[in-house]
């Protein structure tokens, strides 16, 4: 941009926003379908059923940005309702890391359902011990004990009943920012006020310091911390990478006052960051750790929680029964994890991870340089990456002009000013170079709008 008046590029920015505001909201509700094809009463039907049924502000809020229905997925392809493909670098938050409907995910959960689908509970449950045991091997025996959910949330939920049962404390330590889930355990550690006070009283006490600041860390220490609860790197709050000394001062502080340390990898899990676990990097071993949505192959559901012997035989020693799950563990999930890890190993997925998102974050640097006005900063790990934008609202522009060139991605929960891309890890080189053209075209787009209306 050729002005760096800031505040008027803060003015038009929310004209600019306000404008495309307006004319959404011509439409009324429930929407209609601006222009038309074939397969625009298809749209129309499931549009009006799930504001109708599901979410009616959602409807409205998935209609304006420009999506679709979704149809079928490939790869790292998805494909809506009039057959147009699109580049999935939201990757449903971090799930398909093996891409759409990987062919020996689909074969294994195909051969499993041959024999049984859900565990009867009266029986021992093999794909579960087996698939524990091929965690605990990846772990090298540090986390030797499983307990399986089927999401996130559940598996952050067993972590906190985990840690209070182990060390008969009720207190948490939780960062601003921080993501862990919205079931109300979950969200009682989950570092955004927005999601959480609605529905106070939460859990507690937890106590929310800054990200990445151990002074703060040790300034509200105290003898009823159970445990800390800290993402390696977070994800919904924009994907802020700490200091490489953050999760090691983390681990003493904890030891030294008999506090558990929990690292939620359910988003940075399974290669994400170019290594399996992303706090291998810091080489610091937690006592209970969290993983979901890349575990299951992105083709099934399934939530897991890791931890020490020692907080395994407190939480189950007196009751095996404390704490269990219906459907976790189940046959099909079980199967489709184990897979994924075999795929992880032979198709060297943690290696790509870290050349494609080398490649993506240096073209995205170079985008960047473009724009200094509106691009405030470019950071990621692996195939998990951020770009910040100087102001409010550019990003929601930025979404709906990549949309439009065949690209998905949307903005961190906890931090809308950043768009973050999770593209699958058996993205190719011709691909990320794709997005980043079409990232180029659409902050140019965004660029001129704003500069027309100030």
């Amino acid at each position: 941009m050729r002005s760096n008046a800031s505040f008027r590029t803060r003015k038009a920015v929310a004209r600019a926003s306000s404008a495309v505001v307006r004319k959404f909201r011509e439409f009324g509700t429930p929407l209609n379908v601006i222009e038309s094809s074939s397969a625009d009463a298809r749209y129309q039907e499931v549009v009006e059923l799930t504001a109708a049924h599901l979410n009616p502000g959602l409807s409205r809020l998935m209609a304006f940005a420009g999506f679709g229905v979704e149809t079928r997925g490939e790869g790292c392809t998805v494909y809506d309702h009039e057959g147009r493909p699109f580049l999935d670098c939201l990757g449903g938050y971090g799930t398909f890391a093996l891409g759409h409907r990987h062919p020996r995910i689909v074969a294994a959960v195909r051969a499993q359902l041959e024999d049984i689908a859900l565990s009867a509970k009266a029986f021992f449950n093999e794909p579960a011990a087996r698939l524990a045991a091929d965690l605990a091997a990846r772990t090298e025996g540090a986390l030797p004990y499983t307990f399986f959910s089927n999401s996130g949330a559940e598996a952050v939920e067993a972590a906190l009943k985990f840690a209070r049962i182990a060390t008969g404390r009720p207190g948490f330590i939780s960062t601003f920012g921080g993501y862990h889930g919205k079931t109300m355990g979950a969200l009682s550690v989950t570092g955004r006020d927005k999601y959480r006070k609605p529905f106070d009283p939460l859990v507690g006490p937890v106590q929310f310091v800054p990200y990445n600041d151990l002074d703060a860390v040790r300034h509200v220490m105290n003898p009823d911390v159970a445990a800390v609860i800290v993402e390696p790197i977070q994800g919904e709050g924009g994907i802020v990478i700490p200091d490489d000394a953050y999760l090691a001062g983390l681990r003493e502080i904890c030891d030294r006052n008999g506090s558990l340390l929990i690292f939620d990898e359910v988003q940075t899990g399974i290669g994400r960051t170019g290594h399996l676990f992303a706090h291998e990097r810091a080489g610091v071993r937690p006592d209970l750790m969290t993983l979901a949505k890349a575990l299951g192959g992105g083709v099934m559901p399934i939530g897991a929680t890791l931890g020490t012997a020692d907080v395994f035989s407190r939480a189950f020693g007196e009751n095996p029964l404390a704490h269990t799950s219906t459907f976790g563990g189940n046959a099909l999930a079980c199967a489709a994890a184990r897979e994924t890890l075999r795929v992880v190993d032979d198709e060297q997925l943690l290696a790509r991870s870290a050349e494609r998102g080398a490649q993506m974050l240096a073209r995205f640097a170079a985008v960047a340089a473009k724009y200094p006005e509106l691009v405030a900063d470019v950071r990621g790990r692996g195939l998990m990456i951020g770009l910040e934008f100087a102001l409010d609202e550019v990003g929601e522009l930025v979404v709906s002009q990549l949309l439009k060139r065949g690209v998905c991605v949307a903005y961190a929960l906890n931090n809308p000013r950043v768009l973050r891309f999770e593209p699958p890890l058996v993205i190719t080189e011709v691909e990320v170079d794709t997005v980043a053209n079409a990232l180029d075209e659409s902050i140019a787009e965004v660029d001129e709008l704003i500069a027309e209306l100030r």
